[in-house]
């Protein structure tokens, strides 16, 4: 059964991805699942691999309510030609009120205080899990694991679930979410199967945020949601952040000083370090450092054939501005000069690279 807490795996004022009905822009990986389940040899393990917040953890919750509904998912597989499911379903009922005896969750946890989640999966509830699976399945079908995410699982954690791996239960199915599939154990992607996911273009991240604005009892400006979805380089979860007015400008704003590099508008840095100082700035620190971030990985990519010259200079400042930025958190220093100092070095390394 899964654990009953708050939702660590939850954007706020968004809707959980489990209860996301339609999946836009992975039809591939759809059919691809559906054509390994009609064959008969479903691999056991399945490694969700792309970009955060495109669409892997709703896809993983679509094939649990696919695998977990009434009736055996073989042979609805046969006719079927899609994952879709009936929310009024007995199995599927089970997975939105999250009571399903067979759905089983690897992800972050309540801390022991009671204030916020743990950084990591905790190695005790991987081992849970397998004490959990020595037994039969609760309603005698399927039972389905999804790990959300593989960044989570910290060393103890991952070796724990690479045992479960290694020898798994029959008609168990693990769906491991992984932004970053290529930092995870080599032994644990050698036992998986690898599914791709692409960002989503731009037109899809708009209908994306907008089923999911529609699911939260939310709207959006439809010009904004445009212009989230623009910023957001085919992540749904980007633009449900970036839809909010506020958050918007911030990233418009920053953007805009980013864009004009390496001219530099002391007046506008100015004000941008004000807009993220103090406790009142905090959320506002996170979406800078990772519209710079966005921007510097954008610049880096689009000119990968520049050769390392060229290169350098932003990924030097890429990789001191991380620094620095986790100084400012853990120091709590003024961010107002990381501001300054940010641009201006940002400033001399695209001139450089310009010149190289």
């Amino acid at each position: 059964m899964t654990e009953s807490l708050p939702d660590p795996d939850r954007l706020p004022k968004a809707p959980h991805p489990r209860v996301a009905g339609e999946i836009v822009g992975h039809d591939r990986q759809e059919q691809a699942f559906l054509a390994a389940l009609r064959s008969g040899r479903l691999h056991h393990a399945w490694l969700l691999g792309g970009p955060e917040g495109i669409g892997k953890a709703s896809f993983a919750y679509r094939v649990a309510r696919f695998m977990l509904a009434e009736g055996d998912p073989l042979q609805r597989a046969a006719g079927a030609t899609s994952l879709a499911t009936r929310d009024s379903d007995g199995g599927v009922r089970k997975v939105l009120a999250q009571s399903h005896p067979d759905l089983h969750l690897l992800r972050r946890v309540l801390k022991s205080d009671g204030k916020g989640h743990t950084s990591n999966i905790p190695v005790d509830l991987v081992r849970r899990i397998i004490d959990r699976f020595g037994a039969s399945a609760g309603e005698g079908g399927w039972r389905v694991c999804i790990v959300d995410s593989s960044e989570d699982l910290d060393r103890s954690a991952a070796n724990a679930l690479l045992k479960l791996l290694e020898e798994p239960p029959a008609r168990v199915l693990f769906l491991i979410v992984a932004h970053a599939p290529g930092r995870i154990l080599p032994t644990i992607r050698s036992r998986c199967r690898l599914l791709g996911f692409e960002p989503l273009r731009e037109p899809q991240v708009v209908r994306a945020a907008e089923l999911a604005l529609e699911r939260a009892g939310r709207e959006a400006d439809p010009s904004a949601l445009e212009r989230a979805a623009a910023l957001a380089e085919g992540s749904v979860r980007r633009a449900l952040t970036y839809v909010d007015p506020a958050t918007l400008a911030l990233v418009e704003a920053v953007r805009a000083r980013l864009d004009a590099l390496p001219s530099v508008d002391l007046s506008a840095l100015l004000a941008l370090g004000e807009e993220v100082a103090g406790k009142a700035g905090e959320a506002g620190f996170a979406i800078l450092i990772e519209t710079v971030q966005n921007w510097l990985g954008e610049h880096l990519r689009a000119h990968a054939g520049a050769g390392a010259a060229r290169l350098a200079p932003l990924a030097e400042v890429w990789e001191r501005f991380g620094r620095a930025a986790r100084e400012v958190d853990v120091y709590n220093l003024d961010r107002r000069p990381l501001v300054m100092s940010l641009f201006h070095d940002l400033s001399e390394a695209v001139a450089r690279s310009r010149a190289a």
